[in-house]
């Protein structure tokens, strides 16, 4: 294997925290139980700078009523610790939830930010649900598109970015100090991983991105973006480490072989549901969150293709 210069990056800063040499970041963590979803407030614990990731506008199906609880409670925590907000990031636009990433940059500031690829995403999906030139398909909608291995900082902790493609292929990573925010690659060990059966998802690729994240020395935090509640298991969770995953994850331990994981992901995706938001989310988080512009009344409308998936 061709060295993964990003990969020792990411290692040797998880290395320089744990060592004491760079500040480890503080996180809090606010659960949506409705759709399942961890939004992560990443705090610099020297200059008091934060990162919100994975945000949620709540969002009401059978009436189309969209509200912001969800984003009130994180710009409550943020301005209850006195931060100040460099970036609201998105490890991919989520197909289970819609961002909140506009709203939280109205009221908090900072730059919304995911990976360089969501150029592919936003093709696939402009084409689907006929956007026209409402999308840009270069990613324009976000204020800045992370490369694999680029570096950044959340006030004095080091950042950077690991491409982890295969449940989507914009997937990203954030390395901060310790501390990994992983999205929907994998999720608690007892849960397993993401589905790979989205448009320009692959078991191989995720696989590969999986084993990627595993490289990671074990003390590394993870944090995830999801959890399900496995069977047996009656408290939400969504923070384990890179040992607890290697040792235990239910899909993808070690010891599980490429090949295996490939079959079993396969087949395991064939029987799922799509999900539950998947046609409202798409729509807005490809477009960073921002909602359709309203039309010639005055009401904002969602599209929803027939007979197309």
């Amino acid at each position: 294997m061709a060295e993964d210069a990003a990969l020792a990056t990411a290692v040797e800063l998880v290395g320089r925290a744990r060592a004491g040499v760079a500040p480890k970041p503080v996180v809090d963590t606010l659960f949506d139980p409705e759709t399942f979803t961890a939004t992560h407030v990443v705090q610099c614990p020297v200059r008091r700078r934060a990162a919100i990731i994975d945000s949620v506008l709540d969002f009401d199906q059978a009436s189309g009523r969209t509200a912001t609880r969800q984003a009130e409670a994180v710009a409550a925590l943020v301005e209850a610790r006195g931060l100040e907000v460099e970036w609201i990031l998105e490890t991919h636009a989520h197909a289970d939830h819609l961002s909140a990433a506009p709203w939280l940059r109205e009221r908090l500031g900072g730059r919304i930010a995911i990976g360089e690829r969501i150029a592919e995403v936003q093709g696939v999906f402009a084409g689907l649900f006929n956007l026209g030139d409402t999308v840009s398909r270069t990613g324009a909608e976000f204020d800045h598109l992370f490369a694999d291995g680029e570096r950044f900082a959340i006030g004095d902790c080091e950042a950077m970015v690991l491409h982890v493609p295969g449940h989507t292929p914009a997937d990203i990573a954030f390395v901060v100090g310790d501390a990994a925010f992983i999205g929907d690659t994998l999720f608690m060990p007892d849960y397993g991983t993401a589905r790979s059966d989205f448009p320009g998802g692959d078991a191989r690729t995720l696989y590969r991105s999986i084993r990627r994240l595993l490289a990671l020395p074990d003390e590394t935090r993870i944090f995830l973006c999801h959890d399900y509640l496995a069977p047996g298991r009656e408290a939400f969770v969504w923070e384990t480490t890179v040992a607890a995953q290697r040792q235990g994850n239910v899909h993808a331990r070690e010891g599980v072989s490429e090949d295996a994981f490939v079959a079993f992901r396969e087949a395991r995706d064939a029987t799922l549901a799509m999900p539950r938001l998947i046609l409202p989310s798409i729509q807005v988080n490809i477009r960073a969150g921002r909602l359709p512009e309203p039309e010639a009344n005055g009401v904002r409308y969602l599209k929803l293709p027939l007979d197309a998936l």
